[in-house]
């Protein structure tokens, strides 16, 4: 029986959390399930909105419009509509710099007039409303001005995560057609730097649609400049004017793409709207974080993915929140650097991996007790399920056993929480996200797509629109449908696996599709595999995601190579690096296992879980009679073996 399959401590909303918390009545679940248009309409309204909208939701699958012929703007909703309700003066972001002595915050009033200035420099270059602007930046807060900047305007952004590789941002551009880019000298994190300018420069030189690039001065590098292309932000900025209005946006306007890994290895530009996604993420950040005004919160994720987007800028700043954003690294300058940023800060709500909280568990709770963290009251999770071990330490030695942990299951997608516990009403059980949010309502089928009621195991699946869906995959409507829809039908197609307990609490049981969850980062197989195949030497590759206690899942890599050649520990690291330079550093194989064969069906497919069970140690591998040739699985053992 395995860990997530043992009978569960339940842990009740503490007394005095539940009594003050946001959420305190569950009567929400069935309010919102008997009508969860209205529902959902009443989280509207609690945003900014120039123009109500005429019809809550228009459902033509599977094409979703949410609060249509509505006008609002996010930024307008994230800083003036904040300021109107007196919240000028109050702290919006609290910058915390890689190293400890750099640091800054803004108020909502400052953090505003960065905003228009830097949105008026974009228009400035020919940004406008629907013309994409890539932002290829660490994380400093010229990064969420720079969002704020666009979605001002209308002009949608497009963020690459700063440790990508020249190449995965020349991808990521051309598929946008981005005419700017913003971007770095360099990014510091842990005391190391990466060359951002360097990377861009080398990205754009088979980028075309790119005229503009604005370069932020974060490490003082001196760095080349194209006379007629690129600028530095504070030379821009300084003359910049101050005063640049909220365009009026229709809900369903474009305001993101954000790529994302998929299982051909082709990224998918997942296209998030206005309306819609601001409502989700709003009402998320203050149900399921049950922020406050008084709170700091602080979600770890880098802007560059999908959670900095909604719970570390729009989420926390629509609500009126103080959000942290944090640049380095948990070991640098010394292992317990996030304990002295939220003593440091009195972080009042912490929400991260459990990859994180993995890696702090080994550490042991010597670096926990040299802080005062006191000042936490709710812990969260994202990115992958969390293993009861790693949940019960978080409570206890972070938490002080006081803290309630919201688990939260979403997706880049989905644009935010959709299932997860409200801290003051839900009961947890340690590895479960529990129950999917108000207005959403998950099933599970089978491979046949019938619906499995009640207790049982299946595919995860959506079975009604939801606000913050993606409305798209950017110029491929196509592979939309086919990812999402064909499978299923009318219903939305997750690709995670799922088990519903008796109690009718969601336990997530991973990927089942060709990507993994490597500490959280989605990294397609067909995307590594592609990059290892570049390499002259590798023939054919096949990549799996591994189960590892740290990271989730770890990329092991199966290869052949070309005529005679050998496998060495030189190929190896040549091998590596040449994943990190056409993904990133984040996608480099844990393992690489030379082996002469791979194991195929007589039909040429290859058997992903017997290399999974290879990679894994396992013994019984199950059924190979469909294998063209069984005995490549005894090689393969022995390839690992010499390995």
């Amino acid at each position: 029986m395995s860990e997530e399959q043992t009978t569960p401590k339940l842990y009740e909303p503490p007394e005095e959390f539940a009594s003050n918390a946001n959420v305190s009545d569950p009567a929400v679940y069935e309010e919102a399930e008997r009508d969860y248009k209205s529902f959902w309409a009443e989280r509207a309204r609690e945003l900014h909105w120039f123009r109500e909208w005429d019809e809550v939701l228009q459902w033509n699958p599977p094409e979703a419009k949410w609060f249509v012929g509505g006008k609002t703007n996010v930024a307008y909703n994230c800083l003036d509509y904040q300021i109107e309700q007196g919240r000028g003066d109050k702290v919006a972001l609290v910058w915390e710099g890689d190293e400890p002595s750099d640091g800054t915050t803004y108020t909502y009033s400052e953090l505003l007039a960065e905003v228009e200035k830097f949105a008026n420099v974009l228009k400035s270059l020919g940004a406008e409303k629907g013309k994409p602007v890539s932002i290829y930046l660490p994380m400093i807060p010229e990064l969420p001005v720079a969002m704020l900047a666009c979605a001002r305007i209308g002009a949608p952004h497009s963020i690459v995560f700063g440790a990508f590789s020249a190449s995965a941002l020349r991808d990521r551009i051309n598929d946008c057609e981005a005419t700017i880019l913003v971007t770095a000298d360099a990014a510091p994190r842990g005391g190391r730097k990466t060359p951002l300018k360097q990377n861009a420069d080398e990205a754009l030189e088979d980028a075309p649609s790119i005229e503009n690039v604005v370069v932020v001065r974060r490490t003082g590098d001196d760095v080349p400049m194209q006379d007629g292309r690129d600028r530095y932000y504070d030379e821009l900025m300084a003359d910049a004017e101050e005063s640049c209005p909220a365009e009026e946006m229709d809900s369903e306007d474009l305001l993101f793409i954000l790529y994302s890994s998929g299982s051909t290895g082709k990224p998918k530009g997942i296209v998030h709207t206005t309306g819609g996604y601001l409502t989700q993420v709003n009402a998320t950040t203050k149900w399921t974080m049950d922020l406050k005004d008084e709170d700091v919160y602080w979600c770890t994720a880098d802007i560059g993915w999908i959670t900095g987007h909604s719970y570390l800028v729009y989420g926390p700043l629509s609500a009126g929140g103080t959000s942290v954003q944090f640049e380095g690294t948990p070991a640098y300058p010394a292992s317990d650097r996030w304990w002295d940023v939220i003593e440091k800060h009195k972080v009042t709500i912490l929400y991260t991996a459990p990859t994180a909280i993995r890696s702090f568990m080994k550490g042991g709770t010597e670096d926990l007790e040299k802080h005062d963290l006191s000042s936490l009251r709710l812990l969260g999770t994202v990115g992958e399920p969390i293993n009861p071990r790693a949940w019960e330490w978080y409570h206890e030695n972070v938490g002080g056993g006081r803290c309630p942990i919201v688990d939260t299951w979403w997706q880049t997608e989905t644009g935010g929480h959709m299932i997860t516990p409200l801290p003051g009403i839900t009961p947890t059980k340690p590895g479960s996200a529990t129950r999917p949010f108000p207005g959403i309502e998950a099933g599970l089928f089978d491979e046949e797509g019938n619906e499995i009621e009640g207790e049982g195991s299946g595919n995860l699946v959506i079975k009604k629109p939801w606000p913050g869906m993606l409305r798209t995959l950017y110029k491929d409507p196509e592979r939309y449908r086919e990812t999402y829809w064909e499978k299923y039908g009318d219903v939305y197609f997750v690709g995670d696996g799922a088990r519903r307990d008796e109690d009718g609490y969601y336990w997530i049981t991973g990927r089942i599709d060709d990507v993994m969850n490597v500490s959280g980062h989605r990294i397609s197989t067909a995307e590594v595999e592609s990059a290892l195949v570049g390499h002259p030497a590798v023939a054919e590759s096949a990549v799996i995601g591994r189960a590892d206690e740290d990271k989730g899942q770890a990329i092991v890599a199966y290869v052949i190579l070309e005529g005679d050649r050998e496998g060495s520990d030189e190929l190896i690291q040549e091998l590596n690096g040449q994943v990190r330079k056409v993904i990133g550093a984040h996608a480099r194989p844990q393992e690489i296992i030379f082996t002469p064969d791979l194991p195929k069906t007589r039909s040429g497919k290859i058997m992903r879980r017997i290399l999974r069970g290879v990679a894994e140690g396992q013994q019984d591998l199950g059924d190979t009679s469909t294998l063209a040739d069984p005995s490549v699985v005894d090689a393969l053992k022995e390839s690992r073996a010499a390995n």
